[in-house]
């Protein structure tokens, strides 16, 4: 017999607290305070990114959920108060990303912090807090692929309370949130890797490479979803956006590296005793 995982955690209250938001904030708490840490090894004040994130999480949240309703307009058409339930999921990464990157610009601009520099502390962070949010999609039973077989996730070793709660409408299906969560996991771990070779990345390079990880990684993971949104026709946005990014990481890479050959490398002052993350 199959055993599906409550969405809801507890109530409060009676207000239903879900899995989706308690992991999505718990993996927002690690990013803040392991951007945080690396924020004083740069020079630059711990409260920094506190202060970024007062406005930014809410600008970020905001951002999610415009770009997912954006691209599925016509739910929202028919019943205008669904725009504010996002118990049940419906935030995009990528919409995110962009209206917090906006405000980032505006930040650094008004507090005078080098822009590359904030992007670079904050980039293994968020893709820690992104491979942690993709469980919530797991609680939430979405972010899934097409329909596969009970032999094929049990050839891939997979645990069986993931095998269980992957059998969706009927049908055993492809996890893409593990997936993602996966590659997101090992690049986190990539980053902080080649961050901590002293002069290995110039300034904004960790950035760079956050954005060539995840966007390289997305692309194949975005085409395996069923519940993609789609830009015209097949084309899936997140998949295209996905490889747009991908592409122009790599020429902005190679570009900054040739315009400007003594570009500062990526320095940080550990202690004796500190912690490599």
């Amino acid at each position: 017999m199959l055993s599906y995982v409550n969405r809801v955690a507890f109530e409060l209250f009676g207000l239903s607290i879900y899995w989706y938001a308690i992991i999505i904030v718990s993996g927002i708490i690690l990013a803040i305070f392991l951007s945080s840490r690396e924020s004083e090894r740069v020079g630059m004040r711990r409260d920094d990114v506190s202060d970024f994130m007062l406005l930014g999480l809410p600008l970020s949240f905001v951002g999610a959920r415009l770009y997912y309703i954006l691209f599925d307009l016509q739910p929202y058409l028919h019943d205008p108060i669904q725009i504010f339930n996002i118990r049940s999921g419906g935030l995009a990464i990528y919409g995110g990303l962009i209206a917090g990157f906006l405000w980032l610009v505006y930040f650094c601009y008004r507090h005078v912090i080098p822009l590359w520099t904030f992007l670079d502390i904050a980039a293994p962070s968020v893709m820690i807090a992104q491979s942690i949010g993709r469980w919530g999609n797991f609680m939430n039973h979405e972010a899934y692929g097409e329909k596969t077989t009970l032999a094929f996730l049990q050839s891939i070793h997979l645990p069986n309370f993931i095998i269980e709660n992957m059998f969706i409408d009927g049908a055993y299906r492809q996890p893409t949130f593990l997936y993602e969560s996966l590659w997101t996991f090992i690049g986190f771990f990539v980053l902080i890797f080649l961050r901590r070779k002293t002069g290995l990345l110039k300034q904004g390079e960790v950035a760079i490479s956050y954005i060539i990880w995840y966007s390289f990684g997305r692309m194949f993971v975005e085409g395996m979803r069923t519940d993609s949104l789609y830009l015209y026709g097949d084309i899936r946005i997140s998949q295209l956006l996905s490889f747009i990014l991908f592409v122009s990481g790599i020429v902005v890479f190679v570009w900054r590296r040739k315009k400007n050959p003594q570009l500062k490398p990526y320095i940080r002052n550990l202690g004796p005793n500190e912690w490599i993350i």
